[in-house]
């Protein structure tokens, strides 16, 4: 799987000098399998750039497909939505999986987004593309476009985000944004979805002291990501999700502390990256 990073940022978009080196944009993973199947890991504001380049390729021409997974509806993960160039084009099959008691809720949370006080769209009615709906139940196994997916939610202040493990031929990424973790961290059923994972990209939303001040939001700091990678064995831990704050300097400094606190608690052999507009990894 070949994973790149369209937008890293929490709560809203922060372009600007402070944030050009790891972006400005809200939260967006594009995931491509062994057989170049997309899936996208949440439409952030992020989305709106990798929709523009995939209208190079099948999607510009109204010849190709992706899946999306949503963690949940916040606005900072479905704003893009709106603004990915691929579902105005007529052809292009699009299967959107999320966090929801009902496919038919997850198609009204993005109807919703159109409605005519937010969106001159107005409609989901007014896009192109042929757009399914697919509420995710955790635990349940998906075949989402050729990869073995499964979820477990975590807590997110009020509501709930999934946590979202994808698998191809033996590796396993894992993508937990928004985690807002109890004092004794993860569920055991959280725990076993990072279980052992090539690649776990975390939310890193704060420093501990800041996440202290604001434990309603349901974020994480880099010590709870830290945490998390150790007790899971996770091989490659990705920082993501940086309060919208934070500058470049600060977000170097959430690299340094995290590094001292996965060395601390024994996970001195997992890698750390921390994730950027552009970044391209692979599993």
């Amino acid at each position: 799987m070949k994973i790149r990073f369209w937008g890293v940022r929490g709560a809203i978009p922060a372009p600007g000098p402070e944030t050009n080196r790891y972006g400005g944009n809200t939260s967006c993973v594009s995931v491509t399998g062994g057989r170049d199947q997309l899936v996208i890991l949440d439409m952030g504001t992020g989305a709106m750039r990798l929709g523009a380049e995939l209208m190079t390729g099948p999607l510009g021409r109204g010849q190709g497909s992706a899946a999306v997974l949503l963690s949940h509806a916040h606005w900072d993960h479905i704003q893009g939505f709106p603004f990915f160039p691929p579902v105005f084009v007529p052809g292009n099959q699009l299967a959107i999986h999320g966090n929801a008691h009902s496919s038919d809720m997850l198609e009204g949370i993005l109807e919703g987004q159109m409605n005519p006080h937010f969106s001159p769209i107005c409609t989901l009615k007014n896009l192109g593309a042929a757009i399914g709906f697919t509420a995710v139940v955790a635990g349940e196994e998906y075949d989402v476009a050729g990869l073995r997916v499964t979820a477990q939610p975590n807590p997110h202040g009020h509501t709930s985000a999934l946590a979202y493990r994808l698998e191809e031929d033996g590796r396993a990424l894992v993508y937990a944004s928004d985690a807002g973790y109890p004092p004794a961290g993860p569920s055991r059923e959280v725990l076993e979805l990072y279980r052992g994972a090539d690649l776990l990209i975390h939310d890193a939303t704060y420093t501990p002291a800041d996440r202290a001040t604001r434990l309603e939001r349901g974020n994480s700091s880099y010590a709870c990501a830290a945490s998390a990678a150790v007790a899971a064995g996770a091989r490659h831990l990705v920082l993501f999700h940086y309060d919208q704050d934070y500058a470049d300097d600060a977000v170097d400094d959430l690299v340094g502390a995290c590094r001292a606190e996965l060395d601390r608690l024994g996970g001195r052999d997992i890698r750390l990256t921390a994730a950027a507009e552009g970044l391209e990894l692979e599993v």
